[in-house]
């Protein structure tokens, strides 16, 4: 959790490697303008890690009530060390964030817990636009980037 004495961008992979190691990226369309600021914090730390650009896929859906499905699909298909799904649902005047991210986190749960391998829960759940930007490389620091690093721990821990 990002706060003012924790910043998402700040982290220590333990020389933890991403070098052979294949990646899947699901990526919400669904507020766009923070969804890719995360996903571009996430491939660039791959890539930082030693990652090549070649074992990082990536796939869209419309929002992140999609992204477990696709997060399934992705495994099964391309066989990665690790899936991140990235999203940001932003709570507003209905119950209908509390639906979706239930749903999400229950349903990348179940993932990790069938697939054993890290299914990486990339998705911001602020109260405003104004948290989630503040989180997607704002003063809080990137999402992203944390994401690709719990991959890349969990990875190394398997």
């Amino acid at each position: 959790m990002a706060s003012s004495l924790k910043n998402l961008s700040d982290y220590n992979a333990d020389g933890c490697s991403a070098a052979g190691r294949r990646f899947a990226i699901v990526v919400s369309e669904w507020n766009t303008e923070v969804t890719e600021a995360l996903y571009s914090g996430a491939y660039e730390t791959l890539l930082a890690l030693g990652a090549s650009p070649e074992n990082i896929h990536r796939k869209n859906v419309p929002g992140s009530y999609e992204l477990p499905l696709m997060a399934k699909w992705m495994a099964e298909s391309l066989h990665p060390d690790a899936v991140i799904c990235i999203g940001c649902v932003v709570q507003g005047e209905t119950r209908h964030f509390d639906f979706i991210c239930d749903a999400v986190s229950h349903g990348l749960m179940n993932l990790n817990l069938s697939h054993g391998i890290p299914f990486v829960f990339g998705v911001l759940t602020p109260g405003n636009q104004e948290q989630a930007l503040a989180r997607a490389g704002g003063v809080h620091g990137n999402k992203g980037i944390e994401a690709a690093v719990t991959a890349v721990k969990m990875i190394a821990n398997r």
